[in-house]
């Protein structure tokens, strides 16, 4: 087994203990381990020979998430926006503790981190592409729930921000989703 064949297992396994279950439409499944499958599926879709930077930052993106609960942070946007900056760091030390376990590069782990931490957003195109695949896999799995729970002024400013953040690749395979007709209705009201 390769070092990235085990560093891919080794954030599997740890995405395997988050107590929250998702359906993938068949199954239950951890819900960081099968965020990680849709990360690693929809890169796979637009950058087949990704670098093994980018493949673990995809798959470890969301590596423990659910030990840094939302209400470990203040209320509010700041509050909110101080979670995620430090979720950031997390999955980024998370990676790169695995990645160095496996004999990774000082480079390649650094990258990873840089990765995770969004870094040089619109001008590296790995930060580019990791963004347009996050992008991918809220719209594709997690946008009908969230659609669900907020006003429709809220989720138009949503799908706004996440469109801006995407690349015209991430556009044109967004705009190619199986989109509910309530959905597809939304992403086409942000959109004009």
């Amino acid at each position: 087994m390769t070092p990235m064949d085990r560093a891919i297992e080794l954030i599997d396994q740890a995405n395997m203990a988050d107590p929250t279950l998702e359906s993938d439409g068949a199954n239950e499944k951890p819900k960081a381990y099968l965020y990680g499958l849709r990360m690693s599926g929809w890169l796979d879709r637009l950058a087949p020979d990704a670098s093994d930077a980018l493949r673990i930052a995809a798959r470890a993106q969301h590596i423990e998430r659910w030990t840094v609960p939302r209400n470990t942070y203040p209320l509010g946007r700041t509050g909110y926006n101080a979670w995620r900056t430090g979720l950031h760091k997390f999955h980024a030390e998370r990676a790169g503790e695995i990645m160095a376990g496996l004999g990774f590069d000082a480079k390649t782990i650094q990258q990873t981190g840089e990765l995770l931490q969004k870094k040089h957003l619109k001008r590296n195109p790995e930060t580019q592409m990791l963004e347009d695949v996050i992008c991918l896999v809220f719209l594709e799995n997690e946008f009908d729930g969230f659609a669900a729970k907020h006003e429709e002024e809220k989720i138009i400013d949503i799908l706004q921000k996440t469109w801006a953040k995407m690349s015209d690749t991430g556009h044109q395979a967004a705009l190619g989703l199986d989109f509910t007709p309530e959905a597809k209705r939304l992403v086409e009201k942000a959109l004009s």
